[in-house]
């Protein structure tokens, strides 16, 4: 049977026109520390010989029994109910073909970190070295026990239907192939919105698909479902239409979906057709075959890396089309990343004892409606200059929409209940959606759409210290991650000879700025000289700085526009670098300038932690300025802010000097009015509990668990940041410089290519306009 490349994956690296990393890059993340993408983490305190004996032997054996007497306890006290297996036999990898089981793990193991990234499922990558059916069947049988559901993934057609179906019959788990049915849910949804848009009656409306392997049976045989008339739907393969009669290259699954029709060819099919599916290879469809179709023709061209026909090319022959491919460079990309990470998150939470139709068309009518509802201010930012608003170039959700965790597993729950195969019913679907709103934090959705907004803007960043190994390296990756233009400050010889050594050549592209050799030297000169004329400086002393110092030549270049954004900090403390900079660069009107920390955690999510840079004892009238631009940091990055001023003393006990000032910045922000809620003074644990804030504290204004921790000084910020990334497994980022009337971003003097790429990004991202 014709298989095709997946909806929705990324391309080979051997495409350079649509690749945005490097075979180097790649297997430099998935060498780098610990091997590989995954690693088991525990959920439970093992810290003393309590712990060990309430987790183990003896206190292991209580569950045990438990489970013994009622097996459905297994999911109460096991990891079961939020467990899938990932499993492959490598025989269809991505578009690589049959590499086997053991080239397939890297693939498997991205495929678990998906389950975990978007819905907070946990799963375990199971690679078969086999390619009988048989064998595979009855090694998987046998898992029910450690799973909640099993995800099929890379197997080939047709063995992978003989698989799937044999499994679903033997196992009281949900047994679901993404290639297929994953596909066909995320193209499903997208032709709902075309067909809504165009007018047209899905019983009515006539497809072609090309290609006729798994993926391109489950979209036929779920559009069916959905009330397509079985008569309209036209499958091709390699040697032409699946029409009634044919016996070359024919099997029972494609018999199954051959028609009576004169149609022969795929061009032929295609004549006065609404909608085409492709499934297949780059360039199968024609301008001409195009032009053929119905008014207004829907086009899912989603073979990857390339599609079967390019949308311009479509929209060229028919300027009425819909277009949507598999690729994430153009609109309406059909990517499976919609679907199998919520559909599970559904099942799962109802004990599902499978995933049948009814789930899977909620889920495609789910994602349709999402698509047609105002597009959160954090997923528009994305939208390449264009706002994100249901019509022909928005179909299908964003991937990164904070609100799919909340919608479609709801959808599936539902649907999963009504049809009878839920074995925990949930009765409260309102409070269901809240609590999986709250599961995930939007922050990595946030820093993921800002990468995009800036590969859609490109900025110019400058790299003042360019002579650095690791800043030229971020400066490589800078450009091939698509950001745009990174401009090196340093002696040209010693870049490139440095560049060598480490044996990355500087690619076309990047810009080198010598400040001694600069042509722009005396305006720069002039520039500050006119800005520190009246501070004690002479002209001669501007100009030695813009010639001897890349921090200030870096910094005039963008305060006079000729770049866009700065990053800083690899050879100088942050102090350094910041008198340097402002130097040139003035604060934004009206704001003050501070440090903005993001502290990540998996158990608390996103904590903003401020000012971690800038006020050694910051007045009230700071600490509310600060409060005020920290909560519009954390809006933007998807939080409802819930803002703390921390200090050792909460509300008058013990007494001091500083909760004075706290408690007047509390009292500024009341006459302000400002739309988040804050208060204070308070220690951290009652700012980050709110069930003893409740029980000692009544009367606090906070509703939640505080997230923008605006910290009494800069002493406490420090030991705080610094600390708890060591201390747990959390990460931090920043701080980042916020409050300039120009994009700058110091990273700390160890920072690493990667902290540099990221603060670089962050800072091209502050230099598009709004």
């Amino acid at each position: 049977m014709d298989d095709v490349p997946k909806a929705g994956l990324a391309g080979t690296l051997a495409d350079s026109r649509t690749a945005r990393v490097t075979p180097e890059e790649a297997l430099a993340l998935h060498a780098e520390g610990r091997p590989g993408k995954l690693e088991i983490r525990l959920t439970k305190p093992l810290i003393t010989a309590r712990d060990l004996s309430l987790a183990y032997s003896p206190g292991v054996a209580e569950p045990c029994l438990h489970i013994h007497r009622d097996p459905t306890l297994a999911y109460d006290y096991t990891a079961k109910g939020n467990f899938v297996a990932v499993i492959s036999n490598g025989t269809a990898v991505l578009g690589l073909g049959n590499l086997g089981a053991l080239a397939s793990k890297p693939v498997m193991e991205g495929k678990v970190a998906l389950f975990k990234r978007f819905a907070d499922v946990d799963g375990m990558d199971l690679c078969l070295d086999t390619e009988d059916a048989d064998e595979f069947v009855n090694a998987v049988r046998f898992l029910g026990p450690s799973f909640g559901g099993i995800n099929l993934e890379d197997i080939k057609a047709p063995e992978c239907f003989v698989i799937e179906q044999r499994l679903r019959e033997m196992m009281d788990i949900p047994v679901f192939h993404d290639d297929q049915h994953g596909t066909a849910i995320v193209a499903a949804a997208g032709l709902i919105n075309a067909a809504h848009l165009t007018g047209r009656d899905l019983a009515q409306t006539r497809l072609v698909i090309n290609g006729a392997g798994a993926a391109s049976i489950a979209c036929a045989e779920l559009l069916r479902a959905m009330g397509m008339r079985p008569e309209n739907i036209i499958m091709c393969d390699t040697k032409g239409v699946l029409y009634r009669g044919r016996t070359e290259g024919m099997n029972q699954w494609k018999s199954a979906h051959a028609v009576e029709t004169k149609a022969r060819t795929l061009s032929q099919a295609l004549e006065g057709a609404d909608v085409f599916f492709g499934l297949s290879v780059k360039g199968a469809v024609t301008q001409d075959m195009v032009r053929a179709m119905a008014d207004k023709p829907i086009i899912f061209a989603m073979a990857n890396p390339d599609p079967e026909i390019t949308p311009e090319d479509a929209k060229a022959a028919r300027p009425d089309c819909i277009v949507a491919t598999g690729r994430s460079d153009y609109p309406n990309q059909v990517n499976n990343v919609l679907g199998f990470p919520f559909i599970f998150r559904g099942a799962l939470d109802v004990r599902a004892s499978t995933i049948n139709d009814a789930m899977k068309i909620a889920a495609a009518r789910s994602l349709a409606l999402l698509a047609r509802e105002d597009v959160p201010e954090e997923v528009n930012t994305a939208g390449a200059g264009k706002s994100l608003r249901f019509g022909p170039e928005y179909i299908i959700p964003n991937a990164f929409d904070p609100r799919l965790i909340s919608r479609v597993p709801v959808a599936v729950a539902k649907a999963a209940i009504e049809s009878g195969v839920a074995r925990r019913p949930i009765t409260d679907l309102g409070r269901y959606a809240r609590n999986l709103a709250g599961r995930l934090d939007p922050t990595a959705n946030a820093l993921e759409l800002i990468t995009e907004r800036v590969r859609a803007n490109p900025r110019s960043v400058v790299f003042a210290e360019g002579e650095e190994e690791k800043v030229i390296r971020a400066a490589i990756a800078f450009h091939q991650a698509g950001y745009g233009t990174p401009v090196l400050v340093g002696r040209e010889d010693r870049i490139q000879a440095t560049a060598r050594a480490i044996g990355v050549p500087l690619p076309t592209g990047i810009v080198i700025r010598n400040a001694r050799l600069s042509d722009s030297n005396r305006r720069y000169a002039e520039f500050l000289y006119a800005k520190q004329q009246r501070q004690g400086m002479l002209f001669r002393d501007c100009q030695r700085l813009v010639n001897q110092d890349r921090n200030v030549f870096a910094a005039c270049m963008v305060a006079m526009g000729d770049a866009d954004a700065l990053v800083t900090g690899v050879t100088r403390s942050y102090s350094v670098a910041l008198e340097g900079i402002t130097s040139a660069i003035d604060p934004a009107p009206g704001e003050v300038m501070f440090g903005l920390t993001l502290l990540l955690a998996r158990v608390s999510g996103t904590v903003f932690v401020a000012d971690t840079a800038i006020h050694e004892r910051p007045d009230a009238q700071c600490l509310a300025e600060i409060a005020i631009q920290s909560a519009r940091a954390a809006q933007r990055l998807g939080h409802e802010p819930r803002v703390a001023f921390l200090s050792f003393s909460t509300f008058g006990d013990p007494k001091g000097s500083i909760p004075g000032s706290i408690r007047e910045a509390v009292k500024l922000l009341d006459q302000r009015r400002v739309d988040f809620e804050y208060d204070g003074e308070m220690s951290a644990d009652v700012a980050l509990d709110p069930a003893l804030r409740a029980h000692l504290y009544p009367f606090s204004r906070l509703t939640g668990a505080a997230n923008v921790l605006v910290m009494p000084g800069l002493h406490a910020a420090h030991i705080l940041t610094k600390s708890v990334p060591r201390l747990t497994s959390g990460t931090a980022i920043g701080p980042l410089l916020m409050g300039l009337s120009r994009p700058v971003q110091i990273v700390p003097t160890d920072a690493s290519v990667t902290q540099l790429l990221d603060m670089a990004c962050l800072a091209a991202h502050a230099a598009i306009p709004r």
